[in-house]
């Protein structure tokens, strides 16, 4: 018969120390509070001690830290320096035992709750839940751990839809929040948005530059960090082509608020997705007062799509390269310095493809700097001898450009009609998969809605686009007739900032005149 022997265990089955062992086990605590208030800053430093108090207490303990990460979400982990520090900590080596409030205070996403469990139970390291009264090495912890965690992350998830719910309905009623400590140009006063004028300076000043001077957004850039200014933040004077940008293209500085430009994607990591059309938007008009005159604003706009459409072709440093084009292939004038390492040296326009392989010679010819500006002085001073016909010939253009009435009613026929064919399209899918209809009629019937929906739609973005066009003609013009109305009647000497907002572009011929084309729609050739 077999003899069978215990052999006693020697270790202590929760707390994996051997049995009679005086070593102690060396405890860390992990706390965490979700907002930076003053408020909760108090129950930041009362868990700390708590934590600190409550290890150096237990005579079996030895205390190692306590990791505190204040004003961070509970729903992920990355961006939770202190508990990262805490995990690469234990897992080295240092911890034996995490104590922390609750599963939600250590995490309230599942998956993260469980795997870093499992990762410390791996290396013989216990996490101790105090409101659970949980300890991750007793056997019967994984499946509570589980259920538990579920739950946490289930309440986050609850609250996460609770406060989208909120912020949209926030959004709907036109109520707008703004990011005070990074928004240039105004501050918070008596709970409202006021102008900090000290600010609005540098952001007209911004507009200004690139669009009265034609400066490029990498130069303003560089001209704010140069005087030391500093950035919407206040912490650095060193500005970036995307911060500018932002400025330029943000409707706030107009007095209007776009709601919901960005949304909440996924409640567990926060990440924050661009809102293309996935969800509504609200747009409010006259929200508070304005740094920017609205025109002002959509010429920036219209300003930066052509810059954008130019590419590389763009020059901020030349005034006349972004507006010279050559009558005979459409290519820009490019400055060029001609016998460089001589005393004959000079600069002369030139078209940029006049030596491209593979095509004719342009023969349109070289222009002298002074030559162009003499040519638009003459053509100026002829152009507001009729200043007052232009004017009225401007005004009554806009009215025309802006009474969109016709494209509006025409646009929104075809919205319908393009939700008619919908919906015969879903009808006729359904009736497809129920019934043994002709597969032939079937793809006949189909082919033919489509081809009808592919055709309105393509009447509809070109409605939307000639509606589009005629706007930002509007605002050309209005722009235009706004500059000539300040303008003297006559130029004496060259004036950039006339030239910068009155010429659209100035087409270059064969014979060496040049037909300005100004921004109201009118050419002159001299």
């Amino acid at each position: 018969m077999a003899k069978i022997t215990v052999i006693p265990s020697t270790k202590n089955p929760i707390t994996q120390i051997a049995n009679g062992s005086n070593e102690l086990r060396r405890v860390a605590a992990y706390a965490r509070v979700s907002t930076n208030t003053d408020e909760q800053y108090s129950s930041y430093e009362a868990q700390v001690n708590y934590y600190k108090k409550f290890i150096q207490e237990r005579p079996d303990w030895a205390y190692v830290n306590v990791y505190a990460d204040e004003g961070i979400t509970g729903t992920n982990t990355r961006r939770r320096v202190e508990f990262n520090k805490m995990i690469s900590d234990a897992l080295a080596g240092q911890i034996d035992l995490i104590i922390t409030k609750s599963i939600s205070r250590f995490a309230r996403n599942t998956l993260d709750t469980i795997s870093y469990v499992r990762k410390l139970k791996d290396k013989g390291i216990e996490v101790y839940f105090e409101k659970e009264n949980l300890w991750t090495l007793d056997p019967k912890s994984e499946l509570i751990l589980t259920i538990m965690a579920s739950i946490a992350q289930e309440e986050s998830r609850s609250i996460s839809q609770n406060v989208t719910w909120g912020k949209r309905v926030s959004f709907q009623k036109g109520k707008v929040s703004f990011a005070y400590d990074s928004f240039l140009g105004y501050r918070k006063e008596n709970d409202k948005l006021v102008i900090d004028e000290d600010e609005a300076v540098i952001v007209k000043i911004i507009y200004r530059m690139f669009l009265a001077e034609g400066k490029s957004i990498i130069t303003i850039a560089k001209h704010l960090t140069s005087q030391n200014i500093k950035t919407p933040t206040g912490k650095s004077t060193k500005w970036s082509y995307k911060t500018i940008q932002s400025i330029l293209t943000n409707e706030k500085y107009k007095g209007d608020a776009l709601l919901q430009k960005r949304f909440t994607d996924n409640y567990l990591n926060h990440s924050l997705v661009k809102n293309t059309g996935q969800i509504p938007q609200y747009y409010v008009e006259n929200n508070h007062a304005a740094i920017i005159d609205k025109d002002m604003w959509d010429l920036v706009q219209i300003e930066l799509e052509k810059r954008l459409a130019m590419g590389s072709q763009y020059s901020s440093s030349d005034i006349f390269a972004s507006k010279l084009i050559c009558e005979d292939c459409g290519g820009f004038y490019g400055k060029k310095k001609w016998h460089s390492n001589s005393k004959y040296s000079r600069f002369v326009y030139q078209c940029n493809r006049k030596f491209d392989k593979g095509k004719d010679k342009c023969l349109t010819p070289n222009l002298m700097e002074d030559d162009i500006k003499l040519k638009f002085i003459e053509a100026y001073n002829l152009t507001m001898k009729d200043k007052k016909r232009i004017i009225q010939d401007s005004t009554e253009m806009i009215e025309m450009l802006t009474d969109t009435t016709q494209l509006d009613q025409d646009i929104e026929n075809l919205n319908d009609e393009l939700l008619v064919i919908s919906e015969l399209l879903n009808k006729l899918i359904k009736e497809n998969s129920k019934s043994g209809v002709s597969q032939d009629d079937y793809n006949r019937k189909y082919g033919e809605l489509l081809n009808r929906y592919e055709r309105m739609k393509e009447k509809h973005e070109n409605l939307i686009k000639s509606r589009s066009g005629k706007q930002s003609q509007a605002i050309n013009i209005k722009a235009f007739l706004s500059n000539i109305k300040k303008v003297d009647d006559k130029l004496i000497d060259w004036n950039e900032h006339i030239w910068l907002m009155l010429v659209k572009s100035a087409i270059v011929h064969r014979d060496k005149s040049i037909t300005f084309k100004l921004n109201n729609g009118n050419e002159i050739r001299r």
